[in-house]
């Protein structure tokens, strides 16, 4: 059975003060001063590359996608509306979900973006929000 590291630690703490203890001239040795400063270094990393970095990686190909909606992409938006760009303005689009009826509808609620593969008969969908 393996030992686990906790009692690894004291072990090794429990030899270190018996050799100590025998030898009066030895001064104690502590951790250098920056290795406090070390962890919290280290801690900040783990926690930029496993939750910050991949949320901004996320949202740049979102709002990249977004930007690239055209005229004649089949859409869905945020609260389930399916429809067909019919123009694009700076910040909002024009949809037909019916046979004259039109939709002003916001670039950042549209969800998903289906459109046709150049040449391809299947269409591509490209999904635009991270849920």
């Amino acid at each position: 059975m393996s030992s686990s590291p906790l009692a690894v630690f004291f072990a090794q703490v429990a030899t270190n003060a018996a050799s100590g203890a025998t030898d009066a001239t030895a001064a104690p040795q502590s951790p250098p001063a920056f290795t406090p400063f070390l962890y919290i270094v280290l801690f900040g990393l783990m926690i930029y590359f496993a939750l910050i970095r991949p949320q901004m990686q996320a949202k740049k190909k979102v709002e990249e996608t977004i930007k690239s909606a055209k005229t004649g992409d089949k859409i869905v938006t945020s609260s389930g509306i399916h429809g067909v760009i019919t123009n694009v303005k700076d910040s909002t689009v024009i949809v037909r979900v019916a046979d004259n009826v039109k939709l002003e509808i916001e670039k950042s609620h549209i969800d998903k973006i289906t459109r046709a593969d150049s040449g391809a008969d299947s269409e591509k969908a490209v999904t635009a929000k991270v849920s």
